[in-house]
């Protein structure tokens, strides 16, 4: 039986949450630094501030929500539905609900809606994320790079006139 995924809008006792999710995000990376554990979390505070703001500003209508699953928070994702297209603006897990099926769920419905509305769905990811593995094989192509991103897209079926 497979348990039920569910979105809701962010609130503002999500903020630790959200947090969470985003240093999950970071851990391998901090993990080669040689910092203080107390000056890990400072940077890593900061960078989630200055990303949660830039998102919030770049995207006032787009979708914030938190991911659950059964009766657990589990990750983030935010979507910007505009005129040409569904983006992707951030889908993070926390690490032990990586890998279980859950964000590949979550974009196949966002592929669904693409397929309803006609809209490609847009994202990127980090030439070095192993998820760029997962979302070629789910059906995104790399249409570009931008510094340490990809661009990656995925194109709904041409519809019949």
């Amino acid at each position: 039986m497979s348990v039920p995924i569910t979105l809701r809008p962010i609130g503002a006792g999500d903020e630790e949450f959200l947090y969470e999710v985003y240093a999950g995000t970071r851990e391998q990376e901090m993990a080669t630094l040689s910092w203080p554990q107390s000056q890990k979390a400072s940077f890593l505070r900061m960078q989630f501030n200055a990303q949660h703001a830039s998102y919030q500003h770049h995207f006032p209508h787009a979708d914030f929500c938190v991911i659950q699953s059964a009766d657990r928070l589990v990750g983030r994702l935010y979507v910007n539905r505009a005129d040409d297209e569904i983006l992707v603006i951030d889908l993070a897990l926390l690490p032990n609900d990586r890998r279980t099926g859950i964000g590949r769920k979550l974009l196949e419905a966002i592929f669904a809606e693409g397929e309803k509305t006609g809209k490609p769905v847009r994202a990127q990811v980090e030439w070095w994320n192993p998820a760029i593995d997962i979302f070629q094989k789910i059906g995104f192509r790399i249409t570009g790079q931008n510094g340490s991103h990809y661009q990656i897209e995925w194109t709904p079926r041409p519809r019949a006139s």
